[in-house]
C-alpha cells in the first residue's frame, strides 16, 4: 500500500489485478485501485478535481484530469474518511500512477493542491 501525507491531508492506495477483465494475449491488463483519504486539518475540505500520471513500461505516458471522483466532489470535516475505487488499464503487466487532487479549505475558500503517492500496478505472475 502506497501513503502520503500533505497539506494534512492523508492519501492511501490500495492496488488489484483484474484478471477477468484483461485479456493479456491482446496486451490488456486492468487494475483496479482503493483510494482513502483521511482530512487531519482543523477546518473541512471539498475535493474538487485530479490530475493523473499514468506511466507503462514501455514508457507511454498518459495524463488524465477531471472533476471530482468516481463523478463525486466528496467534502471531508476534520477526522473524515473518504474511498473509492476506480480503476485503469495498461498495455504493459506492470506500471505505474501518482497525481494529485485539488482541494478547496471551506473556511476561507483557498484551492490547494494534495498529492496522491506514486503507486505500482504489477500483475501478479509477474512478481516471480
Amino acid at each position: 500500500m502506497a501513503n502520503i501525507i500533505s497539506e494534512g491531508i492523508e492519501v492511501s492506495v490500495e492496488t488489484f489485478y483484474q484478471p477477468d477483465y484483461s485479456n493479456p494475449v491482446s496486451g490488456e491488463y486492468m487494475f483496479a485501485y482503493k483510494i482513502t483519504i483521511d482530512n487531519h486539518n482543523n477546518f473541512p475540505v471539498k475535493l474538487h478535481s485530479r490530475h493523473w500520471h499514468i506511466l507503462d513500461s514501455n514508457g507511454t505516458h498518459r495524463e488524465v484530469e477531471g472533476e471530482g471522483v468516481v463523478g463525486m466532489q466528496p467534502v471531508l470535516n476534520t477526522g473524515e474518511r473518504y474511498q473509492y475505487v476506480s480503476g485503469c488499464n495498461l498495455n504493459t503487466e506492470m506500471g505505474k500512477m501518482y497525481g494529485t487532487y485539488n482541494m478547496e479549505n471551506l473556511n476561507n475558500k483557498e484551492i490547494f493542491k494534495v498529492n496522491i503517492p506514486i503507486f505500482e500496478m504489477i500483475v501478479p505472475f509477474k512478481m516471480n
